[in-house]
């Protein structure tokens, strides 16, 4: 019998990483019931989504330019991927996300798909801010910036 999925993923804190929780479904596997690498890249944007969302930020919202400081886009810029070990079908994974770097117009983030206390992929990822009007980089909206520095103190600030 496998687990049920909480209602809602846990929330972020100060204290640690923002942790997103999914199930392992046959439309993320290959023949063999184990996890295409490509899908580790969805389920850490879902994760982000998420810890925005947990933010107060909804992507849509940032996107549509409502208010000051949107009409933006938070754009993968670079990430580097580290696959250690394979996810199957029906496995409780969580997405750990720790923001390592908050610079003007840039993020820089570690996730950690795990599986139990079981690191599977680790990422690092940098994010840039976009102007969707103008295609070109950003400053992280303040507000924006504040939340994350209140909820994910960085190691280093920029």
């Amino acid at each position: 019998m496998t687990e049920a999925l909480p209602k809602e993923p846990p929330r972020e804190s100060a204290e640690g990483p923002h942790v997103f929780q999914l199930r392992v479904y046959y439309e993320d596997t290959d023949a063999g019931g184990v996890v295409y690498y490509a899908n580790y890249l969805k389920f850490a944007e879902r994760a982000r989504t998420e810890m925005l969302r947990g933010l107060g930020f909804e992507n849509s919202r940032l996107m549509d330019g409502d208010g000051p400081g949107t009409g933006i886009a938070l754009a993968v810029r670079q990430m580097a991927v580290d696959y250690l070990k394979p996810a199957r079908l029906d496995d409780l994974l969580e997405v750990h996300t720790r923001i390592l770097e908050i610079g003007g117009a840039s993020l820089c983030l570690q996730q950690l798909v795990r599986r139990g206390a079981e690191d599977l992929v680790r990422m690092q990822i940098t994010l840039a801010c976009m102007n969707l009007t103008s295609k070109r980089t950003a400053r992280l909206p303040t507000g924006l910036k504040e939340r994350f520095r209140e909820f994910f103190p960085p190691h280093r600030q920029g």
